[in-house]
């Protein structure tokens, strides 16, 4: 089976001389002019339901010398896209971000943006007025430029050209292949210098068409400014072997959300660059991007993550006082603290790294982010004598982080790892879970451990095992109607969510949505949810009922009741990213039943057992029948696994149609003679 992830490729972009041309593999878009019949595509292949076509995007950077006495970075851009229906409109507002730090700031040069329709066979062009270009501060560093392209109906051609001039050389700008519209031709090419070396991060499905490197060697002029009022500047000349690469994809199908995704950022074909060294000739490698052991001590001496760790916080001595109690042991102490925090803190922020205030404000306020509380929580358990350390991951809605670099922007989320008899337990206090579990969010691969030995850590969906099990017991009443007994164990997750659920709706809503799931054919009594607040413990649900519906001359009965699987949790005919399910399951469901009195059985559904994968799961579906008295079934769904290729999502949705199919099967019963 093949498994495509994220590839990591550390790209020195090192010289490959490459013979081979590019002539024959150029766009077939000519910006800038537009004839009649640009506006057909019937012949290009894409999504007949789309509702927009980019047509080609193309970018490029560079590296020019600049009159600082360094370097700038040139990023062009050129895109078509042609607006299928009124749907599409959305695809004639864009923005393009530019980055600012101090007095410094990016550049946007040659902005052209126009409009194209075909007028009884004519081509009419309107440009986009610069005065219809709105700037917005998005944060400290970054500032939007926002625009909608004039005079859009259903069949316009748009076109787009820029230039991004920058002197921040870490912010070589990314490429992305993939968007929500299918893209014909997407390229991007960068022409590399030896002096710099960035580390490139591919990731995506899709292969690349052109995926090629040249060489040649190239001068560039530096003027260094001098350091003295009323002198010329330095002119300096410096030659560098210079490679050349370029990626194409083509016919790119649009990224479309689906079920069980945690973050299409994860799965959006894209290459991004990250600075690591400036490397100059007859001088030191001067490295920018560091390791981990350099970026963790940076953490730990950080004001505003581990350096109020280090202190000795002698001002929790008397709030610790009423929460631990004494003699205790170190399991029972971090239990107390853990649920202290847990219970009556409120997180403000589900993302972010850093303190926002000190940890006194923090337990002052009771409130606070992720790393607010987390952090805290590690200072308390440190004040008991209790070993604890911080661990930075990524949720998964933030995108996948690198074990192998230490991209902190990659990480937004802060949880605890505390050291109790010599076995390790996981703690996040921002959310009501039992002590030592995590929320499904953070099961998102890698993480690390900050300490002085930083550790690589990694949590992982296929890692969490989810059961449940569910038995249902039918019995005839004296009265002559059929009742029985429910009960299901549900499985920690599932838990949580319930919890969650009924926090914000309330029992009755429950209790109505379990009536619903039977369409009204039932009556619910005795409704009981055991362990709803005991956070270390999973619920269960059990109640009586009475069937309303068992008075027809012929009954069809379905024995999964209000449970298993009535359709496919997946709809779409083809998937090219992985499913990333939230954990591993086994579903378990028991029935045994009286036959209705005064009936017989007339149709029952046939047993099947199917494997999936090669032992990854299966699926059991056992009934039979004991005389014409009694029914008996056991349906067993089992997943080993959480996360699935895109290979495998056919077998999948395949297996999961089984298994729909075989869980709306039916009991027939007729009125005996």
């Amino acid at each position: 089976m093949k498994i495509i992830l994220l590839a990591l490729l550390a790209g020195l972009f090192i010289a490959v001389p490459v013979s081979q041309s590019f002539a024959q593999d150029k766009s077939p878009v000519k910006f800038g002019k537009i004839e009649p019949q640009d506006f057909d595509l019937s012949g290009s292949k894409f999504d007949s339901g789309a509702s927009a076509v980019i047509i080609a995007d193309i970018g490029n950077s560079s590296f020019e010398g600049n009159t600082k006495g360094w370097f700038t970075l040139m990023f062009q851009r050129k895109k078509r896209i042609k607006i299928i229906n009124k749907n599409g409109f959305g695809a004639a507002t864009d923005e393009i971000h530019l980055y600012s730090s101090g007095r410094d700031e990016e550049r946007l040069l040659n902005f052209k943006a126009y409009t194209y329709n075909l007028e009884n066979g004519k081509v009419v062009q309107t440009k986009l007025d610069e005065t219809s270009v709105f700037k917005e501060k998005l944060s400290k560093n970054v500032v939007r430029q926002k625009f909608t392209f004039p005079a859009v109906k259903e069949g316009s051609i748009i076109e787009l050209t820029y230039t991004i001039s920058s002197d921040f050389l870490f912010n070589l700008q990314p490429w992305t292949f993939q968007s929500e519209y299918p893209n014909l031709w997407s390229e991007y090419q960068v022409q590399m210098p030896d002096f710099f070396s960035y580390v490139l991060l591919s990731q995506g499905y899709l292969p690349f068409f052109i995926n090629k490197k040249t060489s040649a060697f190239k001068g560039f002029n530096i003027m260094q400014p001098s350091d003295n009022p009323g002198s010329s500047s330095e002119h300096i000349a410096i030659s560098s072997n210079l490679v050349n690469s370029r990626w194409v994809i083509k016919d790119v199908p649009a990224l479309k959300e689906e079920n069980f995704t945690s973050t299409l950022k994860n799965h959006v074909s894209k290459i991004d660059f990250q600075l690591a060294q400036y490397r100059f000739p007859q001088m030191p490698v001067k490295d920018i991007m560091g390791n981990w052991v350099s970026a963790t001590d940076h953490l730990m001496k950080d004001e505003e993550f581990g350096l109020p760790l280090e202190k000795d916080n002698n001002w929790l001595s008397d709030d610790l006082r009423g929460i631990v109690k004494k003699n205790g042991s170190n399991m029972e102490k971090a239990k107390q603290i853990y649920a202290f925090v847990r219970d009556h803190f409120t997180c403000t922020s589900f993302s972010d790294l850093r303190l926002n205030n000190s940890l006194k404000t923090i337990f002052a306020k009771k409130n606070g982010s992720v790393a607010d509380i987390n952090l805290l929580l590690v200072a308390m358990l440190r004040h008991e004598g209790i070993q604890a350390y911080p661990v930075i991951l990524s949720t998964k809605d933030h995108g996948y982080a690198f074990e192998m670099y230490p991209l902190m922007d990659r990480y937004n989320y802060v949880i605890v790892n505390t050291i109790i008899n010599d076995t390790s337990f996981y703690l996040d206090a921002t959310r009501k879970m039992g002590f030592g579990k995590l929320s499904s969010e953070c099961y998102n691969g890698s993480a690390r451990l900050i300490s002085e030995n930083p550790m690589p850590l990694s949590f992982v969906a296929d890692s969490l095992k989810e059961e449940k099990i569910t038995s249902v017991f039918m019995i005839n009443s004296e009265k002559g109607e059929i009742v029985g007994e429910f009960n299901s164990q549900l499985g920690y997750n599932e838990s949580d969510a319930l919890r969650s659920k009924i926090t914000k709706s309330g029992r009755e809503e429950f209790a109505k949505k379990i009536t619903g799931a039977f369409n009204g054919d039932v009556d619910i009594t005795s409704l009981g949810i055991d362990s709803l607040a005991d956070l270390d413990n999973k619920v269960k649900v059990h109640y009586e009922f009475t069937m309303n519906n068992m008075k027809e001359d012929v009954i069809y009965f379905n024995p999964m009741m209000a449970e298993g699987y009535r359709e496919n949790i997946f709809k779409a005919a083809e998937r090219y990213y992985p499913v990333e399910m939230p954990y591993a399951m086994k579903e378990v469901y028991l029935l045994n039943m009286e036959v209705p009195k005064g009936y017989v059985i007339d149709e029952i559904p046939k047993s099947a057992k199917v494997n999936f994968n090669e032992g990854e799961g299966f699926f059991e579906y056992s009934i039979f029948k004991v005389g014409n008295e009694r029914i008996q079934l056991r349906s067993q769904f089992q997943l080993n696994k959480a996360n699935f290729s895109p290979e495998d999502y056919a077998p999948l949705r395949d297996f999961f149609g089984y298994v729909v199919k075989k869980h709306s099967e039916q009991i027939v019963f007729k009125k005996a003679k």
